[in-house]
């Protein structure tokens, strides 16, 4: 039984109430599926358990998922895809305007035709055609998850979507991707769809990269996008060429932009975001939370559980289960995790908020199997979990 001195007065004065608030195991469960799988393991130590479950995201991948198992209706739309080819993507779109749009969707590392990588020529165009679907579809309110993008171009492809023109110096239209900036002669940004000016964009990311740099998009994520070090430095010296010929175009709000938190966001598609959007960056997970309704379910528990495929050093930094770990340890609740692996020691833990980690490597230690018996084993260790907090 768990030390009940672990729990506020006011919570034990009250029937149990579990907030399931956890991310997918990528590759093994979505984040629905890890919601469910956790109650059933819940209710197998403590039967008749009360259970409710947000499942989360933090911006990247798996967010419109999340949005959609929170109420949002389905759209879907034919976009371009990153290397040019059509793909269908989907966005989430709530009654009240507010419309979830995951850029993975249109321009995202899945939809490279059989894997093969384009650090130097795959576009963001698709994104900016997902982003007038959702206006078209009656957007007020767009909040743009970036994360899992096969792009490096600044969020050019995006802006030329919506409307803005990037020209050589011969006045043609510049080739998709990153690699052609470097020939940008002149930006013009007033084509830009005027319901734009009207809209709320939120860039939602767990990435505070500037645009350029050691730190910038090229040097720190072109590599997991194909790219070598020559393909770094062209991408690189192509976003400074970019961004100085849009402060041409807009003035001194472009250099700022690019140097602030969350311009190299999926390849600087938060640049593209935060110069031509008008966009405001803000954490991911603070973002999904405040929009899947979290707040409310948080105020009705009294134990939450979260967590997500992997609980290591990028957990601490603006993932998922950190954010809800915050939020619960704010509002005075105990937290404990379910993962597929733990890669943090038990203060790290423990300084983010959640009491114990539950990983499934522990029951089934082969990453083939453990992956393939995903929801198996998380129920047995969600009933673990139940023993040691609930009873």
């Amino acid at each position: 039984m768990a030390d009940a001195a672990r729990t506020p007065a006011a919570d034990r004065d009250r029937a149990p109430r579990v907030l399931v608030a956890a991310d997918k195991f990528k590759g093994s469960l979505t984040a629905t599926e890890v919601a469910r799988h956790v109650t059933a393991g819940l209710r197998r130590a403590v039967p008749g358990l009360t259970v409710e479950s947000v499942p989360v995201a933090d911006g990247g991948d798996g967010t419109v998922a999340a949005a959609l198992a929170a109420g949002f209706a389905r759209h879907r739309a034919r976009v371009t895809g990153p290397t040019g080819e059509p793909v269908t993507a989907t966005f989430a779109l709530r009654e009240d305007g507010t419309a979830v749009v995951e850029m993975a969707e249109a321009s995202g590392l899945q939809h490279l035709p059989e894997g093969r990588f384009a650090p130097l020529t795959a576009t963001t165009y698709g994104t900016g055609e997902l982003l007038r679907a959702a206006l078209d579809a009656g957007a007020t309110t767009l909040v743009l998850g970036v994360g899992g993008s096969a792009t490096t171009d600044g969020g050019a492809g995006m802006l030329a979507a919506l409307g803005a023109r990037f020209l050589d110096a011969a006045g043609a239209p510049l080739a998709p991707g990153g690699g052609p900036l470097r020939d940008l002669a002149t930006a013009d940004l007033s084509g830009l769809d005027p319901r734009l000016a009207r809209t709320e964009v939120v860039l939602a990311s767990d990435v505070d990269n500037p645009l350029t740099g050691p730190k910038g998009a090229p040097a720190v994520y072109g590599p997991q996008k194909g790219a070598n070090e020559q393909d770094v430095a062209a991408l690189d010296a192509a976003l400074a060429h970019y961004a100085k010929v849009l402060e041409t175009a807009v003035g001194p709000r472009a250099a700022e932009h690019a140097a602030a938190p969350g311009a190299g966001a999926a390849g600087g598609i938060g640049y593209g975001a935060l110069v031509g959007l008008g966009a405001a960056f803000r954490p991911g997970i603070d973002v999904m939370l405040e929009v899947l309704g979290f707040g409310p379910a948080l105020a009705r528990a009294t134990f939450v559980v979260t967590g997500e495929g992997s609980l290591d050093a990028q957990t601490l930094h603006g993932k998922a289960p950190a954010g809800v770990a915050a939020a619960a340890r704010a509002a005075g609740l105990e937290v404990a995790a379910v993962c597929g692996r733990l890669a943090l020691p038990p203060e790290a833990l423990g300084r983010a908020g959640i009491r114990r980690a539950y990983p499934l490597t522990d029951l089934e230690p082969d990453p083939a199997r453990c992956m393939a018996e995903a929801g198996p084993l998380l129920e047995r260790a969600a009933e673990a979990l139940g023993r040691d907090f609930l009873l």
